[in-house]
């Protein structure tokens, strides 16, 4: 992998990524959960509002058409560090589209939009902490001339007495995370806990089982 610019250093945050988080779940009792490792917001967050972000991402209210790309389950369960089930957390997701390219304006990637594509969704969890959402496996797309990311989803999660946690899930088996410099950039016990797990299938689609856990807000 050859260098970047500083800039991009910058852009996507490299410098930093895992201050505090490796050293806070150093911390923890080995009876306690290891926090989900913090990632950075990236460029690509949704500025424009829309009135679509329900938990199925592969359509979009009003449109007959369906997403392209291959549909996909998402599911977890968000805890806190002793393991106990996070309700009504506010959890935040987006994404690229299956060719790679975000609905976003300052995105540069040339491959086309998808309108059938919702992009973004705004869920919460349930009493036991439980969550779900229906989207496409997104599009790898260079971040620059020589950095490709590797597939991956958003998620910024908000729990009542946790900290905010911003954070991405990549998939497993993709030749990509090998090379990622975000990924790369974390420990092996931590990019295992970025990468989702294989889960089965459900109504022929295949789920892909991410947990989370947060840090209480006072540590």
């Amino acid at each position: 992998m050859k260098k970047i610019s500083r800039r991009n250093v910058i852009r996507y945050g490299l410098a930093g990524t895992v201050l505090g988080i490796a050293g806070v779940a150093k911390s923890w009792d080995q009876a306690l959960l290891a926090p989900t490792p913090a990632e950075v917001e990236g460029p690509f967050y949704p500025v424009a509002d829309q009135a679509d972000k329900d938990a199925d991402m592969t359509r979009i209210t009003g449109r007959t058409g369906v997403a392209k790309g291959e549909a996909i389950i998402v599911e977890g369960t968000i805890t806190d560090i002793s393991g106990n089930p996070v309700a009504d957390a506010v959890i935040d997701v987006w994404q690229a589209n299956a060719a790679g390219r975000y609905n976003h304006p300052r995105d540069p990637n040339p491959t086309p939009r998808d309108p059938d594509f919702q992009g973004w969704a705004v869920i919460r969890s349930d009493a036991d902490g439980h969550y779900r959402f229906r989207t496409v496996k997104p599009g790898a797309y260079p971040a620059t001339k020589t950095w490709m990311r590797p597939p991956h989803i958003h998620f910024k999660i908000s729990g009542k007495g946790f900290r905010t946690l911003i954070t991405q899930m990549y998939f497993p088996n993709e030749l990509l995370n090998e090379a990622d410099l975000l990924l790369r950039n974390k420990s092996p016990k931590e990019q295992s806990a970025m990468i989702a797990k294989a889960d089965g299938d459900h109504e022929n689609l295949t789920v892909y089982a991410y947990s989370i856990v947060l840090i209480p807000a006072q540590r």
